[in-house]
């Protein structure tokens, strides 16, 4: 990373007095990443025996309750937490921010709130402006625009399995997808995916020149699905489960042969100038890590749902995303490489 890039981090970092946030002193994404790939692989692979502690994996820094450098609210009064509703109705992500907070006591109790129906696009709109409380939190796939006009906390939420997408599909579009081994056959069958009209996934497809339909509201794409606007919704692994079981509908099925996977981490976002959130969710994860209990929180919901999948048994299509910064890419190269090489291991 030039010296450029590096002073722009920093700065962003900062709190308004000039005092440096924890998480960008020693926070180490690939070390953090390689304790999250053991424990999501445990359903799978069951090589976890070695593992006694987060800790052994990620250097977790010393947080200094009363520094200066790390400034903690005396006295705090409860804080109302707004949850982007994508992200409250989701347990997973629900679960995790409660976990961050729960974790940092010293800065008062808390309340999570659900905000009003905003399509991801305005959600990150609003949690720009700052100047308004419709949206406190946001949990999305990271890119060099957002990372440059939010504050996000650096650590996939699920470990970058948002980038392993498989296909929602109906039945009877099934045969489309028989005997697809590779980016070009999918291209020449055709093979129209459907994304949010402001997701980073919509570029990434488009870079891989794959035809995508676009809408800016989720709840739609299931109906354009189910009247055959496009052929696949594709959904990432440690979502799809859900989503369907929210969606119960026999007429809505997964693909059970391809995986797409492109490096696409996931992070918590919080506005451009909220310093005090940012911190208390990246020290109440980074405390979660070192004790345990923010494994406990990825075998319950995403092991199970990476098991269930059985990415063993499916063709990997690879696609290159070339809007990341330098660390998110090397964040989601490194996630593409493990799971690369554990499914190889699995087939042998």
């Amino acid at each position: 990373m030039d010296s450029e890039k590096t002073d722009k981090r920093i700065r962003k970092l900062r709190y308004t007095d000039g005092s440096l946030m924890c998480f960008n002193t020693s926070f180490r994404p690939l070390a953090y990443l390689g304790f999250l790939l053991v424990f999501l692989s445990a359903p799978l692979w069951g090589r976890v025996d070695e593992i006694d502690d987060a800790s052994d994996i990620i250097e977790v820094p010393s947080i200094p309750q009363n520094s200066s450098a790390f400034p903690v609210p005396i006295n705090p009064p409860s804080q109302d937490y707004v949850l982007w509703y994508r992200n409250y109705d989701s347990p997973a992500i629900h679960a995790l921010v409660s976990l961050a907070l729960e974790k940092t006591p010293e800065y008062g109790e808390f309340r999570i709130l659900r905000s009003g129906e905003l399509s991801q696009g305005r959600a990150l709109r609003e949690l720009a402006r700052n100047s308004n409380r419709m949206v406190d939190i946001a949990n999305v796939a990271t890119s060099v625009e957002r990372e440059t006009f939010l504050t996000s906390i650096p650590i996939p939420v699920d470990g970058g399995l948002l980038g392993f997408r498989v296909c929602v599909v109906t039945p009877e579009s099934l045969p489309l997808f028989a005997d697809i081994l590779s980016l070009e056959d999918l291209r020449d069958r055709g093979v129209r995916i459907g994304q949010g009209t402001h997701w980073p996934d919509t570029l990434v497809l488009k870079e891989n020149h794959i035809p995508v339909i676009t809408h800016s509201r989720y709840e739609i794409l299931f109906g354009m699905l189910r009247n055959h606007r496009f052929d696949c919704f594709a959904r990432g692994v440690s979502e799809v489960v859900n989503d369907l079981a929210v969606e119960n509908d026999s007429e809505l099925v997964i693909e059970p042969n391809l995986v797409l996977a492109y490096p696409m981490p996931s992070y918590l976002f919080v506005g451009p100038d909220d310093h005090l959130t940012a911190h208390r969710l990246q020290l109440g994860m980074e405390r979660a890590i070192r004790d345990g209990s923010f494994g406990v929180f990825l075998q319950r919901y995403y092991g199970a749902a990476v098991e269930a999948l059985n990415l063993d048994k499916r063709t990997v299509i690879d696609l290159e995303n070339p809007f990341l910064t330098d660390e998110s890419a090397n964040v989601g190269r490194q996630t593409l490489n493990n799971l690369r090489r554990r499914l190889e291991l699995l087939n042998r």
